[in-house]
């Protein structure tokens, strides 16, 4: 084959990588023992959107997220990133993980969490120079939290902490940012500043997909939404799909028990 033909080869599958969705679900199906998760699940993600996940507790949200990162082995479906294969488009992924998930008293410094984000980077010798650590300050400046970067992680509050795991996937310089609930259990000043950052992430061209628990700010936050009860009710822009009908449809007899409880924590 000639230089040429591999090179139009290549630059074809160029554009039709940045064509493709920069997440795509199909038929996903995920079951833990007997119990299960998600059933035959299809979504595919608007590229440049922020997008949440949203249905009640036990919708199997967070295991979707686990699922498309390849965390959790699914019974069945597939997961393509940009068209491609998960296993070859993992650096294309940052993930910030619920607060609960994570072990609090490991003692390690702020700064050392972001640095984690700079894998990619420092290589299989783990080499920190003082480029990385530049970039690490920056990413901890665009959270609010450069004057903690020696701190150790577990002295610092739930917001915070929330923070610097931000900051940690802003160092991948991703493409696609998946959260699980980040505003979860964080005060209004810390929820105003990922919000902040996520639509600036959105604004640059990427792509952010959150599990989100309250109804109320879904409409100021979000472009689209994915109405979730282990199998999708609806998926689409979120002045479409967010409707009390669909709502009621994917929360059954416990929405308004999902308002209580949004409001209660954002009271």
């Amino acid at each position: 084959m000639s230089v040429a033909l591999v090179s139009d080869a290549a630059g074809a599958a160029d554009r039709a990588a940045r064509t493709a969705s920069p997440l795509s679900v199909r038929g996903l199906t995920v079951s833990y023992g007997e119990t299960p998760a998600l059933f035959s699940v299809d979504v595919t993600v608007r590229a440049g959107a922020m997008t949440a996940i949203v249905g009640p507790n036990g919708a199997g949200k967070s295991t979707m997220l686990k699922a498309a990162l390849g965390v959790i082995k699914p019974l069945a479906g597939s997961v393509a990133v940009f068209g491609q294969p998960l296993a070859k488009m993992r650096d294309a992924i940052a993930y910030v993980p619920q607060r609960a998930s994570v072990d609090w008293n490991f003692p390690t410094r702020v700064i050392d969490v972001v640095l984690m984000g700079l894998y990619r980077d420092l290589g299989l010798l783990g080499r920190v120079r003082a480029k990385h650590r530049a970039r690490a300050m920056a990413c901890l400046d665009r959270v609010g939290m450069t004057d903690f970067a020696t701190r150790q992680i577990g002295q610092l509050s739930g917001g915070q902490q929330q923070r610097v795991f931000l900051a940690r996937a802003l160092a991948q310089e991703a493409d696609i940012y998946l959260l699980d609930e980040p505003f979860a259990g964080v005060d209004a000043a810390t929820e105003k500043a990922i919000i902040a950052v996520l639509k600036d992430l959105r604004d640059a061209g990427r792509t952010v997909l959150a599990v989100h628990h309250d109804l109320t700010t879904v409409p100021a936050y979000f472009d689209d939404v994915i109405l979730l009860n282990r199998e999708v009710v609806a998926a689409g822009p979120v002045d479409e799909v967010f409707t009390e009908a669909l709502l009621q449809t994917t929360y059954g007899g416990r929405l308004e028990t999902a308002r209580i409880q949004a409001e209660t924590v954002a009271g």
